[in-house]
């Protein structure tokens, strides 16, 4: 365990605070908190390639932490009515379906780290539940535009999973 590692868990591990003040009408605590733990992400990030921390591990925990949190984030927004099931359905079916290919693929001592239309993603993700936290206008198309990426980066991992080759073989 690195200390990039370690900042990454912490992410995870403050992700029920946005639930909590999303529940409680809390929606500025929310959003603040959310863009917090959204950008440290850029913390571990930073402090792995600085100090030489990177490693599989972190190339695995990193994107999975970003997909957590914005899924937990996203689930609790439909929950309470301010996000669409429709687009949360399609990144959740997607996640499962990358998460599957990335394990694939570590039983192949294959990492596959995050493309650069999947960093993309999360971006667009993060700004779409931000803007769905304080309902802001046009969240909705910006939630449907990270779907549209999310489907584009997901097609990207599947071509180069071993899950895919398996499915050609079989």
């Amino acid at each position: 365990m690195t200390v990039a590692n370690y900042v990454t868990l912490t992410r995870v591990a403050l992700i029920p605070l946005i639930i909590i003040f999303l529940y409680f009408g809390l929606d500025g605590l929310a959003f603040i908190s959310f863009l917090l733990i959204s950008f440290s992400d850029a913390v571990d990030g930073y402090i792995a390639r600085r100090f030489h921390q990177v490693s599989d591990l972190g190339k695995f925990l990193d994107p999975l932490a970003d997909k957590i949190l914005v899924i937990c984030v996203l689930i609790a927004l439909v929950g309470l009515g301010k996000a669409d099931s429709l687009p949360v359905i399609i990144m959740v079916a997607r996640e499962f379906i990358i998460s599957g290919a990335r394990i694939s693929a570590a039983r192949e001592k294959k990492i596959i780290a995050a493309s650069m239309t999947a960093k993309w993603k999360t971006v667009v993700q993060v700004v779409a539940v931000a803007m769905l936290i304080i309902n802001l206008p046009y969240a909705d198309w910006m939630l449907w535009a990270a779907v549209v990426l999310s489907i584009i980066s997901g097609g990207g991992y599947l071509w180069q999973s071993p899950l895919l080759k398996q499915l050609k073989s079989s």
